[in-house]
């Protein structure tokens, strides 16, 4: 009895021997589920050849219960699986994980292609639905923006025309000046003689066949308005830019036909010319034919204050309205 177990462990021990030789033979990397899967028939066949030397040892006829071989090699086979899966169960698990992984990022894929889809949003399209609504929000603000700076420069721009219209803001125009003349009754009168009184001139010459006696009947008209309308008292005044034909009964006499408070004055070469200096007006003679010629000058009213200084001036452009409305204006400014 002690025989047979003894050629029998010395059969397990080679049988331990060569599978240790086997596993030591084996890669180093490990080993993959197919791999492990061919090495379980080998391992079977190992078995079947243990028990089979494990029978032939039999030669006494002494039975020894075959539980005991099997049992051993049963007992060898689970030792030696135990550590074949705690190496090959790694890799089993990295597969596995690996696996997963892929399949965890086809759904994950799968889920960003359902998310785009949901956002409609073309995957490799230049723009996305989100970039395009922020363009549109852009440009949107762009144009908001540039009107508001457009409206904001125009009513700039209003605000100072207006403030233009409404006279100098700063110092005053260097119009005006002091004279010393002949009214249409022979007298000699200076700028002082006005003094204390809103004045209003016209230069021209009583020999202007229209414009002239336009713009002195305007003057006329505008002056009773605003006594009407306010009860200002207005001097209206006539110098004449013609001196050589317009003597003291010529502008006497031509002054009666527009308004009874008009004063008509005139004076010498010299003395015409400094006036129409101060107050910056242009004149000139034209062609002569035998006695007979015009005269070319600056179509200008001039308002004067009760100090005799300059205030505005109004155009040709100014009918009688807009003449007494504006002298009116100007004088309510004055005193306030």
């Amino acid at each position: 009895m002690a025989t047979i177990l003894s050629r029998t462990l010395n059969h397990l021990r080679y049988v331990n021997r060569n599978l240790n030789q086997w596993r030591s033979s084996m890669p180093s990397p490990p080993v993959s589920e197919s791999t492990s899967n061919r090495a379980l028939p080998l391992l079977q066949s190992v078995r079947n050849e243990v028990e089979i030397c494990y029978s032939s040892s039999l030669e006494s006829k002494v039975v020894v219960p075959l539980g005991l071989g099997i049992q051993s090699s049963a007992l060898y086979q689970r030792c030696l699986f135990s550590s074949s899966a705690a190496t090959v169960n790694p890799e089993n698990q990295t597969s596995k994980s690996s696996g997963d992984a892929k399949s965890g990022n086809g759904k994950h894929s799968g889920g960003s292609h359902e998310s785009s889809d949901a956002g409609k949003s073309v995957r490799g399209g230049p723009i996305s639905w989100l970039s395009f609504l922020l363009l549109i929000a852009s440009g949107a603000g762009v144009i908001f923006y540039y009107d508001k700076e457009k409206k904001r420069h125009i009513e700039e721009i209003n605000n100072a025309s207006k403030a233009v219209k409404e006279g100098p803001s700063v110092g005053k125009a260097a119009i005006g000046g002091p004279f010393n003349l002949i009214n249409h009754e022979g007298k000699h009168v200076t700028e002082k003689n006005f003094l204390g009184k809103w004045t209003l001139i016209y230069f021209g010459f009583t020999h202007c066949p229209d414009i002239c006696p336009d713009e002195l009947q305007k003057l006329a008209a505008a002056v009773d308005k605003i006594k009407e309308k306010e009860g200002f008292e207005i001097i209206p005044l006539f110098i004449s830019v013609d001196p050589e034909r317009d003597n003291v009964e010529q502008v006497g006499e031509y002054v009666k036909e527009f308004h009874p408070k008009l004063i008509g004055l005139t004076g010498t070469l010299d003395e015409i010319r400094n006036v129409a200096r101060a107050y910056r007006v242009y004149y000139m003679k034209t062609a002569e034919e035998d006695s007979d010629y015009l005269v070319d000058h600056s179509i200008v009213m001039y308002l004067l204050g009760p100090d005799m200084d300059f205030v505005k001036f109004f155009g040709k452009n100014n009918d009688v309205d807009s003449l007494t409305d504006g002298v009116i204006k100007e004088i309510k400014r004055y005193k306030k």
